[in-house]
């Protein structure tokens, strides 16, 4: 039976490495707005082109490699790969939420070097993490906490993309048949947006698990390659659900402390 530790573990461990396996693949397909991205360094349609197989396949060994043999070195890479990808968003222009709506992507690995973290100066950034060995428990409060901004992030991002009704979401909204599609933007970021409030507060295990069944379910509805975009994601879900497995350790560790002060 798997503790809540490990829970907590491989639910990170399987988010970080579908993030990269799908963000991987939109290399490989060549997604054309990648282009705007390579822009920022410079680097024409045509060579952003060529290099666009390569960085996706980079990508996707990345994260096959934390699925079949997880080192610190491969996490610690994904954290700053991670965040530099997803800055590189309104670094070309797009709004800021784009970047903050992808703090899964980072984060995920991120909470994973807090609670799991090398066992004294001698091992390796090339070793195999054991999350038995390694586990923190003195990390697991800073842990929560950093899951509680990082959820709070992703979501009220994704709030902010609807309530300045960016077009790939009036999109979904009009292919899934609403007649209005700006207003069911607009009260659906008002309702994340309180949501994320909600999470940065005081978050409550049933509401947790209602956010994530929510953010699964919405990330199917991309009118393009569906698939892909849901498993890119895997570092929103896993960073929700990672915070719904903390929460009871979290609680009982406080309630320890308080016991014996």
């Amino acid at each position: 039976m798997l503790t809540n530790e490990k829970n907590i573990y491989y639910t990170l461990r399987i988010a970080a490495a579908m993030c990269f396996i799908g963000h991987g693949a939109f290399g490989i397909i060549t997604k054309e707005i990648w282009c705007n991205y390579f822009g920022v360094f410079g680097i024409g349609h045509a060579m952003a082109y060529k290099l666009m197989p390569w960085l996706g396949s980079f990508d996707i060994l990345c994260g096959l490699s934390l699925l079949i043999y997880p080192t610190w070195a491969i996490v610690g890479w994904l954290v700053i790969w991670g965040a530099i990808t997803a800055f590189l968003r309104p670094m070309s222009g797009e709004p800021f939420a784009e970047f903050i709506e992808r703090a899964g992507n980072f984060g995920a690995p991120l909470i994973l070097l807090i609670l799991y973290n090398r066992s004294g100066d001698n091992v390796s950034w090339f070793a195999k993490i054991d999350p038995v060995k390694e586990y923190n428990s003195d990390n697991l409060g800073m842990s929560v906490k950093c899951l509680k901004v990082i959820v709070f992030l992703l979501i009220i991002g994704h709030g902010w993309l609807n309530l300045i009704e960016k077009k790939g979401l009036i999109g979904q909204y009009s292919s899934l048949g609403f007649s209005n599609p700006a207003l069911t933007a607009q009260i659906v970021g008002v309702f994340e947006a309180l949501l994320a409030i909600t999470i940065l507060i005081k978050p409550i295990r049933p509401v947790v698990l209602a956010l994530l069944a929510w953010k699964m379910a919405t990330e199917l509805f991309y009118p393009h390659w569906e698939l892909f975009e849901w498993i890119e994601r895997g570092g929103s879900y896993g960073t929700i659900l990672a915070l719904w497995f903390a929460l009871p350790r979290f609680s009982l560790n406080l309630r320890n402390k308080l016991i014996t002060t």
